[in-house]
């Protein structure tokens, strides 16, 4: 790949693995965009982690059904990715990513203005779609950008949106639904998708479909027994973050009895320190990705089961909720490097089955961790990440040695 193929309004460029030793400024430019989406997209979907409580208050709800508003964003965007690349067929990928950010646009805005808990399931299922197109399409389209050899640096950059989102949302969230109301922070990450697309359009190159999949395709790609590991560590592992991080909040209120300031200090830490676990895990994943996957899941483990025998320290709960931060940074590095590695020369349809089982664990472990924590307390989801967690040590070190 020459620099001159990322020329926003240049010729249409496909996939090779020859890259530049330096990326010109049109290739950084769209990869920022890229990184750009993810954490417009990521700040919207983990936004409710911050803002459960005066949501369930002002709609009338409890707190586990508040929490359902994750599993509809979900559910929704497991179907969507599995039909994704099957329905934009020949359709040029710049045009489904931008289009996909004004659907995010659209569905945080219904959001936002929602008077009944139907409306606000509406605008969530919405931000699904979006989000499970562009995470379909992200490592087939960063490999065009920057080339097959770099298509790793390029999804770290991509990833780090995903870090820097579990700063913003969910203790920015709070802190905004103190000062402004929950609504106004649901309201800004429809600017944020506004501005992504705006980077879009001005650095992202014409996309010709290079490849159009179906979904014999897709199935055809299960059978790989690489595949079925990647993606049952997917599930896993992230059905037990899912199953308790929602509902740190109210363990936080509940368990440590802090207030929304203290809160939303322990956020900052868990997504400050997810911004490091993703440099780390990165880094791990090149090294070892067996021992990565371990490690990433044994610190979720041994997170969530302290703050169960310990949470009610705050300095204790702090430091914990900092090391689950850590650990969850690594994941979106981790995960889709553990399962992509079976599947090098079907990116896109690896892509759909990716989200397919990062959406469906975010599905299952919000519905599970309501159903517990409306019925045995804060401290019940926990223990479900623990023991999901501590299943993919397991399942870790089976894997093949890579």
């Amino acid at each position: 790949m020459t620099d001159t193929t990322s020329q926003p309004d240049g010729p249409a460029i496909g996939l090779d693995s020859t890259v530049p030793s330096t990326w010109s400024p049109n290739t950084w430019f769209a990869v920022i965009s890229m990184a750009a989406t993810s954490f417009a997209l990521v700040s919207a979907e983990f936004l409710p982690a911050g803002l459960l409580t005066p949501m369930a208050r002002d709609l009338g709800i409890s707190e586990g059904t508040a929490g359902q508003v994750v599993t509809a964003t979900a559910s929704v965007g497991a179907v969507a990715a599995l039909l994704s690349n099957v329905l934009i067929g020949k359709l040029n990928r710049k045009t489904v990513l931008v289009g996909l950010s004004a659907l995010a646009i659209g569905s945080n805005l219904l959001a936002a203005l929602a008077t009944d808990f139907w409306l606000l399931l509406l605008g969530r299922a919405g931000l699904g779609v979006a989000l499970s197109g562009f995470w379909a399409l992200s490592v087939a389209v960063v490999a065009r950008l920057v080339g097959t050899n770099a298509t790793g640096r390029g999804m770290a950059i991509v990833t780090l949106g995903v870090s820097l989102a579990t700063i913003a949302a969910p203790s920015m969230g709070a802190l905004i639904s103190d000062w402004l109301g929950w609504r106004a922070a649901t309201a800004i990450t429809a600017g944020l998708a506004a501005l992504a697309m705006l980077l879009q359009v001005l650095s992202l190159p014409r996309l010709p479909a290079s490849t159009s999949n179906s979904l014999v395709d897709v199935f055809q790609l299960m059978k790989r027994r690489a595949v079925q590991l990647g993606m049952l560590a997917i599930l896993l592992l992230m059905t037990g973050h899912f199953a308790g991080s929602v509902y740190v909040r109210p363990f936080l209120e509940q368990v440590t009895l802090l207030d929304t300031g203290p809160i939303a200090l322990a956020l900052l830490g868990f997504g400050v320190a997810a911004v490091i676990g993703n440099v780390a895990g990165g880094r791990l994943a090149d090294a070892n990705i067996r021992m990565a996957l371990a490690v990433t899941s044994a610190l979720m483990a041994f997170a969530a089961l302290a703050l169960i025998f310990w949470g009610a320290y705050s300095a204790i709960a702090f430091s914990l909720v900092t090391l689950w931060g850590f650990a969850f940074g690594m994941a979106p590095v981790v995960l889709p490097t553990n399962l992509s590695r079976g599947a090098a020369d079907a990116l896109e349809a690896a892509g759909s089955l990716m989200v397919v089982s990062f959406q469906v664990a975010i599905s299952i472990g919000a519905v599970f961790g309501g159903y517990i924590v409306d019925h045995y307390g804060a401290s019940g989801p926990l223990t479900l990440t623990a023991v999901l967690a501590a299943s993919t040590i397991v399942l870790a070190l089976l894997q093949a040695r890579s």
